[in-house]
């Protein structure tokens, strides 16, 4: 880093806090206002939004050493989760924005009744708000700890720095994104992310075509990754056609029952089955339900087809350039520092930082409102005035990131503690999946499903008598168990009222067969065609996985998986058009009538 590379970070941050400060008006009417933008948010700032919060400092960290020690086909540890967000497209974005909520945690005393309602609201948003968040603000300072080693930031200014300055120079940039964060919420959150995603993506390029060059080319990379590594390291998928037919990779780095799990079982075991988190605070803050629709596509696109590859090649290049490296988490910082000239390092290094600070202040913001909405304004100040809940919502702001810097201390591997947010949150998927659906899941189901899920995970994780080494076979023990737990609980405790349910159903109006008394007792049809939109689910998922498949297909070199990929994408595609234009044209809006009770309106 020369003087040039530290000024180009100065004026981004600079820049990026007087953004987030000349916001800070627009957040400071209400608490709908604070935590979900008063419901304004247009579908492009929304989807960028939520491809910013999952592109932190850590994922081309831990996608470099997912690729060096698994192979390409180690991704689907994350590319499973491609089906759950195809589903949130159709399935639940809609429905989200119908909701009117501010957290997921609120959907509980809307969808239930009750004293067992009120206890699992607050269960859900301090576990969401403290552990299961502090973990994710936690890891992505760790990340960024290991950027500024592998860099020699602090060296470049002369400086011989311990562990402890480096974890305290990102606690204090994350102090800094504080600042902007905990006074503009969400439109600041929000707009700085719509400038940190493009300005990160813009460095993950960059990168890639210097560790491209630095091999002499794309054939020279893949040639070479032949030679240094075994052959399936190139592999999609962890089959292979030998002379026997398709074969299970045995040197592809990722088991059978590990790659089933995440294909079959994890998208919909994990707790964002139905969007979960950040995700419905993005959907809950769009204009109208269709803009909730077309960020949630936005998003899909950003986050598979177009970001995916260059943290792939740059890991690719990594395998080749450092073949002895320990920890292949810093092949990423390595290549940039190797290979990038002056002021283009600085620019990359502000990248970074950008995807830092776009995952931190999401996560602060998204804790925050937990504590706010579901906890103190729920239950320790429920006639709080909406400023005093805006000001509440600054305190917990600065809280979370306490609490987040604190857990940093104890984090040592990205990818280990990636896949412990993962099985600490598997389980409870499938009840918050039917609970849109079927009447009969009640309170006591889900919070069953909520702690056996976290438990179970966690002590299979890090106890050393119950660990489960497989992680396939470790999700697999955990989903099943939790689903025996809560079905069990659910058959021995009553249903919820029916004045509860046909107050929900009033209010969302989903489809399916599970809502027919409610539709009699009501006398509403649903909004919701969920034949119709699980037809537009599965030929979304063959548009997305195509376009994904055959990108990565034509850059590795590989025509045949390149145009089967692209054939398979136009087939989706034409498929989905065709499924579109079978909704019936909406008449105009009725006078008087809001966007979420009218069907035609969002049709």
């Amino acid at each position: 880093m020369q003087p040039i590379d530290w000024l180009i970070v100065l004026v981004y941050l600079i820049l990026t806090l007087g953004l987030g400060l000349f916001l800070s008006r627009k957040a400071s009417g209400s608490l709908v206002d604070f935590f979900v933008s008063g419901r304004s948010l247009p579908w492009w700032l929304a989807g960028t939004s939520m491809a910013a919060t999952t592109f932190s400092i850590d994922t081309p960290l831990y996608i470099a050493g997912v690729v060096g020690t698994r192979g390409i086909a180690g991704n689907w540890e994350w590319w499973s989760f491609g089906v759950a967000h195809v589903v949130m497209i159709y399935i639940f974005a809609r429905l989200w924005r119908r909701s009117e909520i501010v957290t997921d945690a609120e959907l509980t005393e809307i969808r239930y009744g009750g004293s067992t309602a009120a206890i699992l609201r607050g269960t859900k948003a301090f576990l969401f708000a403290v552990p299961i968040n502090c973990i994710g603000i936690g890891y992505a300072m760790l990340a960024m700890v290991k950027v500024i080693d592998a860099l020699e930031l602090w060296q470049s200014l002369g400086v011989e720095p311990g562990a402890g300055l480096k974890l305290w120079s990102v606690i204090g940039i994350s102090f800094f994104v504080l600042l902007y964060a905990g006074f503009s919420g969400l439109w600041g959150v929000v707009a700085t992310d719509f400038f940190q995603f493009f300005l990160a993506l813009f460095g993950a390029v960059v990168v890639a075509i210097a560790a491209v060059g630095s091999v002499g080319g794309m054939s020279n990379l893949i040639s070479q990754v032949q030679a240094v590594t075994a052959p399936d390291t190139l592999s999609l998928v962890p089959v292979s056609l030998g002379r026997r037919g398709l074969q299970w990779s045995e040197t592809a780095g990722i088991t059978a029952s590990t790659f089933c799990a995440y294909v079959f079982l994890q998208w919909w075991a994990f707790r964002r089955s139905d969007g979960g988190g950040e995700f419905v605070q993005r959907l809950a803050a769009a204009k109208t339900e269709a803009e909730a629709e077309k960020a949630a596509w936005f998003f899909n696109i950003l986050h598979y087809v177009v970001r995916t590859w260059p943290w792939i090649i740059v890991a690719l290049a990594a395998l080749v350039l450092y073949p002895d490296l320990a920890d292949r988490e810093l092949g990423y910082p390595k290549l940039m520092l190797d290979f990038l000239p002056p002021v283009v390092l600085g620019i990359v290094v502000a990248s970074l930082i950008a995807a830092f600070m776009s995952t931190v202040s999401t996560l602060i913001n998204w804790g925050a409102s937990y504590l706010t909405n579901d906890l103190y304004g729920r239950f320790m100040r429920p006639g709080a005035s909406q400023a005093e809940l805006v000001l509440a919502g600054q305190a917990a702001s600065v809280l979370v990131t306490v609490l987040g810097a604190i857990a940093a201390f104890y984090f040592q591997d990205i990818t280990a503690i990636f896949r412990l947010v993962i099985a600490v949150g598997t389980g409870p998927g499938l009840v918050l999946i039917l609970r849109w659906f079927w009447w009969r899941i009640n309170a006591a189901a889900e919070l069953a499903s909520m702690l056996a899920g976290f438990f179970i995970g966690l002590f299979t994780s890090v106890v050393p008598l119950l660990t489960i080494e497989d992680f396939g076979l470790r999700l697999l023990v955990t989903a099943g168990v939790t689903t025996l737990l809560w079905v069990s609980v659910m058959l021995v405790t009553p249903p919820e009222s029916d004045e509860t349910l046909d107050r929900f159903y009033r209010k969302v109006r989903p489809g399916g067969p599970g809502w027919h008394r409610q539709r009699i007792r009501t006398g509403l049809s649903p909004i919701q065609d969920l034949r119709l939109d699980g037809q537009r689910v599965v030929a979304a998922l063959l548009l997305l996985f195509g376009a994904m498949f055959a990108v990565g297909g034509f850059l590795l070199l590989q025509p045949l998986t390149g145009w089967l990929s692209l054939i398979v994408a136009v087939l989706g595609a034409v498929r989905l058009r065709q499924l579109s234009q079978r909704y019936p044209v909406a008449p105009a809006p009725r006078p008087g009538l809001s966007d979420r009770t009218d069907a035609a309106d969002e049709r």
